[in-house]
């Protein structure tokens, strides 16, 4: 006699046997790599853009400035969208926005059309991250995570690196508007293969929505992005009037955003993420990764074109070897922190950070350039052995019904410490500069003007090295998180 039995329940779709993930991950990772690459390609072409549409440099800096001003306002309400939509429905829609954005962008007949297509793309170039981390949560239990991590983290680091170069390429031999043409049908083949393969691993709740929630984020973090990201427009930097009244509305509004999270039953972003121990010290890890990768990408090139006296191709060369290897490292490092824990990848790459971050503070105007060259490459695999790890280990510590808060936080915090770090390690820079050409008696001196400018790379490396100390801190304090659920079933076993 045949018994029915119910189908094996399994808590998650790696663990089933009849489900093919891979599938699933190749449809988020096509799209996110194009996206983010995306990111990049235009750093380069903001120069031919000026010629092509007679504007000034301060007006085509809004195609960066304002894909991270859209970007900070979109990220916070993912978490809401996420328990509103489907899988599914939520990246077919994203992926169809920043393909429309990005026709729209390619066949642009003046700036301002162009500006609207890039700020298309920053819907969804914003949606895509938090819900790639999200759908990863609850496709892989937690021991196989570090891994997945990894292959997310290539995408983040192997993107942008070929970015630049990419560009230059293009640009010469095409021109601009194939930036845009070349990713159309790529993004076009994502939302084909997602169609066809991606199914939904989300549970739809579909929560109330606080509009007053949503005024506050948006006034907030985009005031924060627009006010730090202004900040080179004015000969008075922080103290600009619109600067300043940007930075004050932004604290205010994050400030109103965050009580009104805490007090509300069902919030747009859950802070209560931060109760859990290692995702405050994953959020602060990051921060500090972040300002020091900024700190990298933003002020080496400065360095290299200016007392090495590098071409702008030659910088962007020399820290291809870096980023390359970064994303490479990425999934391996993610297969040591599944096997190892956090505390055996994060001890060693902090105290190299930290000792890679004294040395650039020791550059001169007589620095070989192997030594940059090494120095990025230990930066940069540095942070392949702490960024995702940390970020894997904090979001691992959070129940299910957390995930989609957790990824919108550390979503939020890219776009936000982006703007952040660029214009206060540019301003620290500056400022030690001027100081040092005040304090010279050969100010216009070419040789005092690099002896200045190498100050100023000094004085933010050395900033850089004092957060890396923090790092090094945290790095011994790290334990491997457990899921709320586990920990949970845990006590009631014992």
């Amino acid at each position: 006699m045949e018994v029915n039995q119910e189908p094996k329940k399994y808590e998650y779709l790696a663990d089933n046997p009849n489900v093919k993930v891979m599938p699933i991950m190749l449809s988020l990772i096509i799209g996110a790599f194009f996206a983010i690459l995306n990111e990049t390609l235009l750093n380069i072409a903001l120069i031919t853009l000026m010629d092509e549409f007679s504007i000034s440099l301060t007006t085509v800096q809004w195609m960066a400035t304002g894909f991270m001003l859209v970007m900070a306002i979109v990220i916070p309400v993912s978490a809401l969208l996420l328990q509103w939509y489907t899988t599914r429905q939520l990246f077919l829609s994203t992926m169809i926005i920043f393909t429309i954005g990005t026709i729209i962008s390619a066949s642009a007949p003046t700036f301002s059309i162009l500006l609207v297509g890039r700020l298309i793309q920053a819907v969804g170039t914003g949606l895509l991250m938090p819900i790639i981390f999200n759908v990863f949560l609850l496709i892989y239990p937690p021991h196989k995570r570090g891994k997945i991590m990894g292959l997310v983290g290539l995408v983040i680091m192997f993107a942008p690196a070929i970015g630049p170069t990419l560009s230059g390429i293009i640009i010469e031999y095409l021109g601009w508007r194939y930036l845009f043409i070349i990713v159309i049908p790529f993004a076009l083949f994502s939302i084909g293969f997602a169609y066809k393969y991606l199914i939904n691993v989300s549970e739809v709740t579909k929560p109330k929505i606080d509009v007053l929630s949503i005024v506050f984020s948006t006034i907030g973090f985009g005031s924060i992005v627009y006010g730090f990201s202004s900040v080179g427009e004015s000969a008075d930097g922080f103290f600009s009037p619109n600067v300043l009244i940007a930075i004050i509305a932004g604290v205010l509004g994050i400030a109103l955003f965050a009580i009104r999270q805490l007090k509300l039953e069902e919030p747009v972003m859950d802070l209560r993420v931060f109760k859990y121990p290692m995702f405050t010290h994953a959020v602060l890890m990051f921060l500090i990764i972040i300002m020091a990768m900024f700190a990298s990408e933003i002020i080496l090139p400065i360095y290299m074109q200016g007392p090495l006296a590098l071409s702008a191709a030659t910088a962007g060369l020399v820290l291809l070897p870096g980023s390359i290897l970064n994303g490479i490292m990425s999934p391996f490092m993610g297969h040591l922190f599944d096997k190892f824990g956090p505390r055996v990848l994060m001890v060693p790459a902090s105290l190299v950070l930290c000792g890679t971050m004294f040395m650039m503070s020791r550059l001169t105007t007589e620095t070989p350039l192997w030594v940059v060259i090494i120095g990025y490459i230990l930066l940069m695999l540095a942070v392949s052995a702490i960024m995702m790890p940390a970020e894997t280990n904090g979001l691992n510590q959070l129940p299910k019904r957390l995930y989609p808060h957790g990824t919108a936080v550390m979503s939020t915090l890219q776009p936000v410490a982006g703007a952040i770090g660029v214009s206060v390690f540019i301003s620290i820079m500056n400022a030690r500069q001027l100081k040092f050409l005040q304090q010279s008696d050969t100010p216009t001196n070419p040789v005092t003007v690099s002896e200045a400018m190498v100050a100023g790379v000094e004085l933010v490396y050395f900033i850089a090295f004092a957060m890396s100390i923090v790092a090094v801190i945290l790095a011994f304090i790290v334990y491997r998180a457990v899921p709320e659920e586990m920990d949970d079933q845990k006590q009631t076993e014992e």
